[in-house]
């Protein structure tokens, strides 16, 4: 009787355990659904009654990883111009392809005959990066240097880039072999122009017919002729215009950089090629999210394109990464470059977030992830986005064409949480500022409430 009655107890203890068990899980998922529920209550109410985002077309989702669940959309399966959000694909694709340190030239030795290859290499004799080497083991070297060119085989342009900011610092020409960003850098010295590379001062003219009322140089479209304006050099003055690159002054570049003879020759590049490594692969991929250079983004594709083979090509490389990495995104994206400067390039916000999810799992280190990215009120393009802070709560990048911005990222809460966003605006007439305002009020309210 009384083994029985003990028995008897026991298994009230467990069904007692049981039910307090199951209670709380009952609770939790209560708790949990009924937080989701409010966030998207509470959200849908922001975007029903918001006056700016009533004035064009508006797509935002909002994703909690540990939960695996979408706590918002709106128009999150519809596709926007993503702009320079599509450098995230860039990015991500660096993670998956690069080692540690970048490709920069390839190369083989013949004798007292060294013969290199680019790869695209966008930190080569960068001004920021400062990459220098790969130009070292070319300096070094007791071999004659041979340039082998042709592994390359798209145009100087991406696909759906508006030709005539041909003039502008951010649509700099493409090419394998990039020197000093591809760009001409010209400055105010005690009244008179200083350029860098000093090798073009020959191709500058003044313009005496010239009507314009603000200082600039302007380059010829198909040619390296400058012309500057019959006027006085403002004391602060720096532009920096894309040269029209070329395979001569590819070539007189480096000579000139290197103070070597460097010849050319013909030659396929075998697969047995030896690699040399410039910069840091973090590095390179940061200064390309936190300033959004574009150049570093499309020259980083042909570094992708050259892990895969021989031909640099930029087409083949996204189709490469859209096959083997993307393939679990929910839409099936329009990717056309490295840097969004493309109409072309079509993504949902919903695909933005996976993709964001892709990286987070990727690097496995948010505070690694976090320093390579725009940070809301401290560093990059999401400086000015939010109130300065040294404790950013928005991690992630925007992207800004005419009549699209956008802000895609990690957003962290008072609560304690690490929320995926992506918030795409496109077609709108109003000012950029007014649509920037209204993301980081929504954002600041996510960040604050939940």
């Amino acid at each position: 009787m009384v083994r029985s009655a003990h028995k008897s107890i026991q298994l009230k203890k467990n069904n007692l355990k049981s039910y307090l068990y199951v209670g709380l899980i009952s609770l939790g998922l209560f708790t949990s659904c009924s937080t989701e529920r409010r966030i998207s209550r509470n959200l849908n109410k922001f975007f029903s009654s918001s006056t700016v985002l009533k004035q064009y077309y508006a797509g935002f989702a909002l994703y909690d990883m540990t939960a695996d669940r979408m706590l918002f959309e709106q128009h999150a399966d519809q596709y926007f111009t993503p702009a320079s959000n599509t450098k995230l694909y860039t990015f991500y694709a660096g993670l998956k392809m690069l080692p540690d340190s970048i490709p920069s030239l390839r190369y083989i030795e013949r004798g007292d005959s060294l013969i290199f290859w680019g790869t695209g290499d966008p930190s080569f004799l960068q001004s920021k990066l400062k990459g220098t080497k790969a130009a070292d083991f070319l300096r070094n070297t007791t071999k004659k240097l041979f340039y082998a060119p042709g592994r390359y085989t798209g145009n100087f342009y991406g696909g759906g880039w508006q030709w005539d900011d041909y003039n502008d610092y951010y649509q700099a020409e493409i090419n394998e072999l990039p020197i000093m960003d591809n760009l001409l850098d010209i400055r105010n010295k005690n009244g008179a122009l200083v350029l860098s590379p000093a090798i073009l001062e020959d191709c500058f003219a003044m313009d005496s017919l010239s009507t314009q009322k603000i200082f600039s140089v302007t380059r010829d479209f198909g040619t390296n002729h400058f012309r500057y304006p019959n006027r006085p050099v403002p004391a602060n003055y720096r532009q920096q215009v894309p040269y029209k690159v070329g395979l001569p002054l590819t070539l007189t570049l480096l000579s000139d950089t290197l103070h070597k003879d460097i010849e050319l020759i013909a030659l396929k590049m075998p697969p047995n090629a030896k690699t040399i490594y410039n910069l840091k692969t973090d590095s390179v991929l940061k200064e390309m999210m936190l300033p959004s250079d574009n150049f570093i983004a499309e020259q980083l594709l042909l570094v992708y394109a050259n892990q895969l083979g021989e031909e640099l090509n930029t087409a083949k490389a996204i189709a490469y990464i859209e096959k083997n990495y993307l393939s679990t995104l929910p839409d099936k994206p329009v990717w056309a470059d490295g840097s969004g400067l493309s109409r072309y390039n079509l993504f949902t916000p919903r695909d933005m977030v996976k993709l964001l999810e892709l990286i987070y799992k990727e690097v496995n280190d948010p505070q690694r992830l976090f320093s390579m990215m725009p940070a809301g009120g401290k560093s990059g393009t999401l400086r000015n986005a939010y109130p300065k802070t040294s404790q950013p709560f928005v991690f992630g990048k925007t992207g800004t064409l005419s009549g699209v911005h956008n802000q895609s990222g990690y957003v962290l809460t008072k609560k304690g949480k690490t929320y995926i966003f992506s918030f795409m605006n496109n077609n709108f007439v109003l000012p950029t500022g007014d649509v920037r305002r209204e993301m980081g009020r929504i954002m600041t309210y996510i960040h604050e409430k939940f």
